[in-house]
């Protein structure tokens, strides 16, 4: 069975050698291996001297070349969310040669790049990455029996129905991490539920329903009825941390007060969040900002009593 494809040059040069020898056409093939063009090629050798093929310069040639792939290139890394039209449009502007369509997705594939969906990585505010730096710099020397002793807690919205918007941008394989590659989130959205729960290396904490809005008063009773016997439980030697983000009715006053008067049995440690979207004053209070709010209206003092979207229950 013949080979595919076209002969390469060594092959080439055995076919004339096989028939300088003195053998056939078919005592050729058979020698060889393959039967196609043994004949072809000997007349070029003979009418030319050549045995070099030249169907490397057959076909059409394409129509970015290495400059073109350079300018697509930067046309993706300045814009990564850019339609294949744009793409194209933007090419065309500053190239002699035009392409389609068809010619950029052809380009850009040989090149590489897909059209994929970015991930999604939490929005974090220049003031919350400064706050995460020191975070880790007061932590940095902490082994791992340390954080042994740490309990995690957190409250989080989970959503029944999610954003069918998509994006969608160019990259290779190796770009998912790529910051221009990446799609902010917030904590935000409707039609969800919302959680508080807490967890450590031994065991997993309580998880409580949310169903009213969370201000520093139903956070207390959250610390005071879950938080309290979990650190006393699990850490009887007075040696756990209890970790909390820097919600605004983690930090209240009365919240405070209710650490310090328990800091012989445990100490309270407070690490940065992620920056959280503003919630809809109607429905969801107004964090605090506003006597508007019917929430915050039987509030003595915004600044210990903060309305946000957040409501305690019993357990899951």
């Amino acid at each position: 069975m013949g080979k595919k494809g076209d002969l390469s040059n060594f092959e080439r040069g055995m076919v004339v050698g096989a028939r300088r020898a003195g053998l056939s056409i078919s005592q050729s093939a058979q020698l060889l291996g393959f039967s196609r063009t043994i004949s072809r090629v000997y007349k070029e050798w003979c009418a030319k001297g050549k045995t070099s093929s030249m169907r490397q310069s057959c076909g059409r040639k394409c129509l970015v070349d290495a400059r073109g792939q350079r300018r697509m290139g930067r046309l993706i890394q300045a814009d990564r969310r850019a339609t294949l039209t744009e793409i194209t449009t933007r090419y065309n502007r500053v190239m002699q040669q035009s392409i389609c369509e068809a010619t950029t997705r052809t380009t850009l594939r040989q090149m590489g790049y897909n059209s994929r969906r970015p991930h999604r990585v939490p929005l974090i505010s220049t003031t919350n990455r400064k706050k995460r730096l020191q975070f880790a710099r007061a932590h940095q020397n902490w082994t791992v029996e340390d954080w042994k002793n740490v309990a995690w807690s957190d409250e989080s919205r989970f959503l029944l129905r999610h954003s069918n918007g998509r994006v969608r941008i160019w990259r290779k394989q190796n770009e998912n991490m790529d910051p221009s590659c990446l799609v902010s989130t917030v904590q935000a959205g409707s039609g969800g539920v919302i959680v508080w729960g807490m967890f450590s290396l031994h065991t997993l904490g309580p998880l409580v329903s949310i169903g009213h809005r969370l201000n520093a008063t139903a956070y207390l009773s959250i610390v005071s009825d879950h938080v309290h016997p979990f650190m006393t439980t699990m850490y009887p030697s007075s040696d756990g941390y209890f970790q909390q983000d820097n919600a605004p009715c983690h930090k209240a006053r009365i919240i405070s007060n209710w650490f310090l008067e328990h800091d012989n049995e445990f100490t309270t440690t407070m690490a940065p969040t992620v920056t959280r979207s503003q919630p809809n004053r109607a429905s969801l209070g107004c964090g605090g900002t506003g006597a508007s709010c019917p929430g915050c209206a039987s509030h003595k003092s915004p600044s210990t009593a903060r309305c946000y979207p957040i409501n305690m229950g019993q357990h899951f």
